[in-house]
């Protein structure tokens, strides 16, 4: 039996066939480092203690019917006052949105903001932005970044496609290399959209919007500091979707509570769709959550814990990647600024394996990696970037401190087999 075209033609999740092939080597009792998953392991990385007091207080006290189909007003609220506290920027109950994780928030303003064939601008590598662009069948421009710029897109990457772009999405911190905006290049694209928009006002068009998913933006190391586009150019906030949550920040990824903020006509027609397919945050999470946001020193205590775990072990594997590039091995690493990722290089096409296999695409790479080194990483071209591309996502949320140093001798050991 055929199913539609839109079905039948969507792209399989790379990361999840990794994952296949964890698993089938784990069940044959192999030990295996698996640093793809965007995700933390739980007994490493807990949520907040009080944050779990309070999900199970609000379960007891039966808070599970239907939450209010835009998100409990309280946690509204609470998330605007955390905002305005924490970013310094201001927008009210009624312009922010509540859903089960940011995923149904970005579906949301695809399908609220474009029509079929719009144009979609987005880097590569970035997370999921095809398969969004493809369910929402619009036209993409994908543009890949370079490793020189941090995997950042630049205004000048994208100022030719200004005109014919009806959004652009990206991702500070970026999913998958855990860098981030400098301010001076994030201030050039809001100058570009503003001065579009200005265009098309005169001329009666359609906006250029932005969205801007910062879900990893508490996450920030060292002297790394996020920008946001209304807190640079006011004028933007006419034209910026936020998406924002819960999920990285405080380990919360199952938790499933996110929000959206943006202009208050366009997240009323967002919360109008997501009441159609009821993607709501269940609603003691909800209640749990919006409680939890006002405890700011249980909050500032959690976030130093964590951001402290999180940046030893990337700088960890930072630091070891560069002793592997000094001795000559074929690996590059870009130093980390946010989230829990690090973006490293293997430059193996070419090489011989001891049984005489030449490695000739970047898929024989990641599968000697794995089989060899029992490490496994996601190539960036399971985020859109092109097949050839050499570069990986490394993440270091299911990582215990005491791995590290295995991790990085089987790789060394892998690598130095390789002819």
């Amino acid at each position: 039996m055929k199913t539609s075209q839109l079905s039948e033609n969507l792209k399989g999740s790379e990361i999840i066939k990794i994952a296949g092939e964890v698993r089938a080597l784990q069940a044959k009792g192999e030990k295996i480092y698996n640093l793809t998953i965007g995700d933390f392991d739980s007994k490493i990385f807990p949520i907040p203690e009080t944050l779990k007091e309070l999900i199970v207080k609000h379960y007891q006290n039966d808070s599970t019917n239907y939450p209010a189909g835009n998100g409990e007003v309280i946690l509204r609220q609470n998330v605007s006052k955390f905002l305005e506290k924490k970013m310094g920027i201001s927008y009210s109950e009624n312009e922010i949105l509540i859903s089960g994780g940011a995923r149904p928030l970005i579906y949301a303003v695809y399908q609220t903001i474009l029509d079929p064939g719009d144009t979609v601008v987005y880097p590569a590598p970035s997370w999921n932005n095809d398969a969004y662009t493809y369910l929402a069948r619009n036209k993409e421009i994908s543009i890949e970044v370079k490793p020189e710029n941090k995997f950042m897109p630049t205004a000048d990457e994208l100022a030719q496609y200004m005109e014919e772009a009806n959004l652009i999405a990206v991702c500070s911190p970026l999913n998958p290399t855990g860098t981030t905006f400098e301010k001076d290049e994030l201030e050039k694209i809001c100058d570009l959209i503003i001065t579009e928009n200005k265009r098309r006002k005169e001329l009666e068009l359609k906006p250029l919007y932005l969205l801007f998913d910062q879900i990893y933006w508490q996450l920030t190391y060292g002297e790394i500091e996020h920008y946001n586009p209304v807190s640079l150019r006011p004028e933007m906030r006419e034209y910026t979707l936020f998406i924002d949550g819960i999920s990285k920040a405080f380990a919360a990824t199952g938790v499933r509570v996110g929000w959206a903020f943006g202009p208050q006509d366009i997240i009323n027609k967002m919360k109008d769709i997501l009441s159609h397919i009821g993607a709501w945050a269940p609603k003691p999470e909800q209640m749990a959550t919006a409680e939890y946001l006002e405890n700011s020193a249980d909050i500032d205590s959690y976030m130093t814990h964590l951001k402290s775990e999180l940046s030893y072990r990337l700088e960890e594997f930072y630091q070891k990647f560069l002793d592997l590039k000094a001795e000559g091995l074929p690996v590059d690493v870009i130093q980390p600024e946010a989230a829990l990722y690090l973006t490293v290089q293997f430059d193996l096409i070419g090489k011989k394996t001891k049984e005489g296999k030449t490695l000739e695409t970047i898929q024989e790479v990641t599968q000697y990696l794995l089989e060899e080194a029992k490490v496994a990483l996601v190539p960036f071209y399971a985020f859109g970037a092109s097949q050839t591309s050499n570069w990986f996502r490394l993440s270091v949320g299911t990582t215990s401190r005491e791995d590290i140093q295995e991790i990085v001798q089987n790789l060394k050991s892998c690598l130095q087999k390789l002819d």
